[in-house]
């Protein structure tokens, strides 16, 4: 089994370290266009093997798709955050040129691999990744943004209700960002309903709090998050080599589904060794769907400016 992750930043190095300690892999690359941080980071890592008692094989390279060849799983992080005097419009722009290239570069070298976005905006550049490749099953290219909102969510009610986080299951919907739409009815402590145990006024402000988590994170650190996003990630990628078939939040590519065409967005899947292996459709009430649908069209306001910007 060989992984690559394309992107050695915090992201990209967490989820490789989450990787590594799962023995998901033979083999696991690291592939960045900054010389010799990349090597480093790899190095750092290996040396840890005989400390962790684990077998894969860690290494390093600057900008050589080569070096990802017949990799099963590939993992894109790269992508620029967004800076001073820059324009929504020239990130989507920026990032989307290097998600393709990373894509078409895949594509090439392991043309079976299953890919998952972490770069943002993730739900854009999941498409934009999508179109790079040319007709690829859209079940073997998917985002990575649920599993990190839903836990959050998860361990906002654990904090409130003051129990474990693992006893607390719960699905989100919608766009990576502040319109995503955590679903009260569907979260449960150990199949206890959650309305049962927090008020709707609580449950709320944990909604809120939820969908600006990214956001809370940056303003306490002056950056963007790592762990987590690195952990749900590695994840992701445990479901495809394990074949695990959990039931995850992905971003996806809906065609007829929830009433929404061509566009990826975070809806409930099914996630195994030939990626998404099914689209669950949840019977939403009509107040949940319309939120899915608003967070849907905030996806496709952002999708407008990647088609205008890339053809």
């Amino acid at each position: 089994m060989k992984i690559s992750i394309i992107g050695a930043g915090n992201v990209g190095a967490t989820c490789a370290n989450d990787i590594i300690n799962l023995n998901l892999a033979d083999e696991l690359v690291l592939l960045d266009v900054k010389e010799g941080v990349t090597e480093g980071k790899a190095l750092d890592l290996w040396q840890t093997s005989s400390i962790r008692q684990f077998e894969t094989y860690v290494y390093g390279v600057t900008d050589d798709y080569e070096a990802t060849k017949d990799s099963d799983v590939v993992v894109i992080t790269a992508g620029l955050p967004r800076k001073p005097g820059m324009s929504r419009d020239d990130l989507i722009e920026i990032n989307a040129g290097i998600v393709q290239h990373a894509t078409r570069e895949i594509i090439k070298y392991s043309p079976d691999a299953k890919i998952v976005i972490v770069s943002n905006p993730l739900d854009v550049m999941t498409y934009a990744s999508f179109m790079a490749t040319n007709g690829k099953n859209p079940n073997e290219v998917f985002g990575m943004a649920g599993i990190l909102d839903a836990a959050r969510y998860k361990a906002f009610i654990a904090e409130e209700l003051n129990v474990s986080p693992i006893s607390v299951h719960a699905i989100l919907m919608g766009g990576h960002g502040d319109t995503m739409v955590p679903l009260p009815r569907y979260t449960t402590i150990s199949s206890v309903p959650v309305t049962e145990l927090l008020s709707k006024e609580k449950l709320d402000t944990i909604i809120e709090r939820t969908k600006y988590g990214g956001g809370e994170l940056v303003k306490l650190m002056g950056t963007s998050a790592w762990y987590a996003p690195g952990a749900a990630a590695a994840q992701m990628v445990s479901a495809i080599v394990k074949n695990s078939r959990r039931l995850f939040p992905v971003s996806a590519y809906l065609q007829g589904e929830y009433g929404l065409n061509d566009l990826y967005m975070g809806v409930p899947v099914i996630l195994g060794r030939n990626g998404i292996q099914q689209i669950i459709e949840l019977k939403l009430n009509d107040e949940e769907l319309e939120l899915v649908h608003k967070s849907a069209e905030s996806v496709k306001s952002v999708l407008e400016v990647l088609r205008q910007k890339v053809k």
